[in-house]
């Protein structure tokens, strides 16, 4: 906590500095102006096409509001994306979410429900060495590591 607070005593000034600095439009989200430049993120965050779980829709109707209003905010420095895989897959709409739905029920069970001792089961599963898991990790008990493999099975991974 001590280091947290004297991290932002030491960049407060900086940050005032550069809030005198620049004019009130160059300041993109910071500074919204109007309900126009307000968002409305409901169903389409984290990340903005990317639904929760694979029962809940994305608003896409509202996606594409929320981007027409982002594009039209002022920033400086950023002149464009990196959509690697857009240029591959193209147009395969349904396959992209096909898979999207696949992956979401082993990611949240490798990273939230079971974390880095589920990881290292998954892994061996796939033929990496995941290791023991260190103190104060434990591995999983055999219950949650049959919970783990029928969660990689429903979705068609095992």
């Amino acid at each position: 906590m001590a280091l947290s607070t004297r991290l932002a005593a030491s960049l407060r000034p900086a940050l005032a500095a550069l809030r005198r600095a620049a004019p009130r439009h160059c300041r993109g989200l910071s500074t919204p102006q109007g309900s126009e430049l307000s968002f409305n993120l409901g169903g389409i965050f984290p990340p903005l096409a990317t639904p929760f779980s694979p029962t809940q829709e994305v608003d896409y109707g509202q996606l594409e509001g929320n981007l027409r209003r982002y594009a039209r905010i002022p920033f400086r420095g950023a002149s464009g994306g990196v959509c690697a895989l857009a240029n591959v897959l193209a147009g395969q709409w349904q396959e992209a979410r096909d898979l999207q739905h696949r992956l979401i029920e082993p990611n949240t069970a490798v990273t939230r429900r079971f974390g880095i001792p589920g990881l290292k089961k998954a892994m061996e599963w796939f033929g990496y060495y995941g290791g023991p898991c260190r103190a104060p990790l434990a591995p999983l008990s055999p219950a949650q590591v049959e919970e783990l493999r029928s969660t990689f099975s429903a979705n068609g991974w095992l």
